[in-house]
């Protein structure tokens, strides 16, 4: 057994706040790398991975995702760069392996130094006229479910403790 692997999985954690300053391009291949190597049915790597640090199309993902939120506070908690990730209709494991990425996305991000946090809603911004025309304007069939989001930077804050694991989260059948 890999203990060190066990308390690394054990200690990552939700980051809601980052400095604002960019990653490298050697930070962002190492995540994204990790995120393409994610456990797909039968193989079909169907998800998609989006990267976005441009502020023009970060700033209409705030938008977008606050509104199907109903608040005016940013979603992203002012993330440098936003990983989306999609998954395709067509795959019938299209849900699973793309919350897998997302997964591997937010271990890696924790493995290179990064703060990270899994953000929702994506489903519903990718529903809309606006979404439709990103996932087009980006190449991408208009099949993909917007399944989630990292929000991915360097931390401004400490990473919080670890709450208290609930006494029935395991049952046993033996």
């Amino acid at each position: 057994m890999n203990k060190e692997l066990l308390e690394f999985l054990k200690s990552r954690r939700s980051i809601r706040a980052f400095k604002n300053e960019q990653i490298t391009d050697d930070e962002l291949s190492a995540v994204l790398d990790a995120g393409v190597y994610a456990p797909t049915g039968m193989g079909t790597q169907s998800p998609v991975i989006v990267a976005v640090q441009d502020r023009e199309t970060k700033g209409q993902l705030i938008r977008m995702n606050a509104r199907v939120m109903g608040s005016g506070n940013d979603p992203y908690y002012g993330a440098p760069t936003i990983l989306l990730v999609f998954g395709a209709k067509s795959c019938a494991t299209y849900f699973e392996d793309a919350c897998n990425v997302l997964t591997y996305l937010l271990l890696a991000a924790h493995a290179s130094g990064l703060g990270a946090v899994w953000i929702a809603r994506e489903r519903e911004m990718f529903e809309t006229d606006g979404g439709k025309a990103l996932l087009a304007k980006w190449g991408l069939p208009d099949d993909m479910v917007g399944i989630g989001a990292v929000a991915l930077g360097y931390a401004a804050c400490d990473a919080p403790g670890a709450a208290v694991r609930k006494k029935d989260y395991i049952v046993k059948v033996l």
